[in-house]
């Protein structure tokens, strides 16, 4: 966690930075006029699919199973290979918001 700012009552700005990461994620109250539970789609892009999704769950979410595209469709499971972009897991935060995990770096790509 880079930043957790309140001002009052109607103002929080949280911003976290994933450990290595160049990119970091802000939400709070008041820091958009966007609807809670607009947002869809986000990706959070990991290097480990399935302990991601593990210490996700091991918090208290509710992560959709671990899936890769195949010409046929759908499969549940990461990408045989571990791919990088071809594994991906969505959940749903508490406001309703979207997110998708992606995996990168876990084999040789």
């Amino acid at each position: 966690m880079d930043v957790d700012h309140k001002a009052g009552e109607t103002f929080r700005v949280v911003q976290l930075t994933p450990p290595g990461s160049a990119c970091s994620i802000t939400f709070g109250v008041g820091i958009t006029e966007a609807a809670p539970g607009s947002v869809r789609g986000l990706h959070l892009v990991v290097t480990d699919i399935v302990a991601a999704r593990e210490e996700l769950m091991e918090r208290g979410l509710e992560v959709e199973e671990v899936r890769h595209l195949t010409p046929e469709g759908w499969v549940n499971g990461p990408n045989p290979k571990r791919k990088d972009y071809e594994s991906f897991a969505g959940f749903t935060d508490p406001d309703g918001n979207s997110w998708v995990l992606q995996e990168r770096g876990f084999g040789s790509g």
